[in-house]
């Protein structure tokens, strides 16, 4: 009998020991977006300034965002971002967009702007972003959700920063 244990007992600890070899798996989280910047410019648009965060162990190579922009209790337009980045892990960078807003949206920022830098705004975006994690051939599509609040920016019009 214990000539047939150790052979067994031999073969499984090699196949652990191989199997402990392979590459480390990183984990991959979804990744949050939210805006740090919008310009107003002239003729109505905006120049939105998008941050992306990856919340991953690993890199991630981002390439679109779709989604939709809500500004106070109005309703939202379509966000279209090509993203075309690689964020390390725990990193972030920003991608811009120009999107023309609703006129209800715009008169919400001139409001906005009224009110000096005392004043904010709630926004909210919600999509998805698409990217392809370290060492994966395959892309994923996460869900992204993103509130907060947009302020004047002291000293330079038409401008509007969240924290």
């Amino acid at each position: 009998m214990l000539r047939t244990f150790l052979p067994r007992a031999a073969v499984l600890a090699t196949l652990v020991l191989l199997a402990a070899c392979g590459p480390a798996k990183k984990s991959v989280f979804p990744p949050t977006v939210t805006l740090q910047e919008v310009t107003a410019k002239p003729g109505g648009t905006w120049h939105v300034t998008l941050r992306v965060r990856s919340n991953s162990y690993g890199g991630m190579s981002f390439d679109r965002f779709q989604g939709t922009l809500q500004v106070g209790q109005l309703g939202g337009v379509l966000l279209d971002a090509r993203i075309d980045q690689d964020i390390p892990a725990f990193a972030a960078d920003v991608t811009r967009v120009d999107i023309l807003p609703t006129p209800e949206m715009s008169k919400a920022l001139a409001d906005l702007a009224a009110k000096g830098s005392s004043g904010s705004l709630p926004y909210a975006i919600e999509g998805r972003i698409t990217g392809t994690a370290e060492k994966e051939d395959k892309p994923r599509t996460f869900t992204v959700h993103g509130r907060n609040w947009l302020s004047p920016v002291p000293g330079i019009p038409d401008t509007y920063r969240s924290p």
